[in-house]
């Protein structure tokens, strides 16, 4: 195993996308909604460690590159069958920001099953994925909406 060596390549400003879903019983997310969840308010909770989880990326993913992330933004919305997250994570750098998108939206799912789960131990995360990313050798790459909708019935099938 080796860390792969960036050093050859130019900064460019690299743009991830990523997004998860922790799905649960409709008196759990009506939990969130009024905001009588014993730990306290979930959704700035699950964003908090987002963000947080992003800065720590490489401590947790053991080959990924240190990187100075220029922005991070997580969003938690409650939907009909429990709570959809997504992250934006933004540098000016070498490599890209995939792992820290896909480590800020687990992160926060993680959260908020944390401060649900004496509500509900059934939640189930699912759905992570990388939707889109930017910049680098590679140039952008976006999920088609139309994989998604694929992936989304095989997973309903099973």
């Amino acid at each position: 195993m080796r860390m792969v060596d960036i050093g050859g390549k130019a900064p460019t400003e690299r743009i991830a996308v990523a997004v998860a879903r922790v799905r649960m019983l409709p008196a759990t997310l009506q939990k969130i909604r009024s905001g009588k969840v014993e730990k306290g308010d979930v959704v700035a909770a699950a964003r908090l460690a987002g963000v947080m989880a992003a800065k720590r990326t490489p401590d947790v993913v053991p080959l990924c590159h240190p990187i100075a992330l220029s922005s991070v933004e997580v969003e938690v919305k409650p939907v009909t069958v429990g709570v959809e997250l997504r992250a934006v994570v933004k540098t000016v750098d070498r490599t890209g920001v995939e792992m820290e998108a896909l480590t800020a939206v687990s992160a926060a799912a993680l959260t908020v099953y944390d401060m649900l789960k004496s509500s509900d131990r059934g939640m189930v995360i699912e759905h992570v994925m990388l939707e889109h990313k930017s910049g680098g050798r590679s140039g952008p790459w976006t999920r088609r909406a139309q994989g998604l909708a694929k992936l989304k019935k095989k997973r309903v099938a099973r």
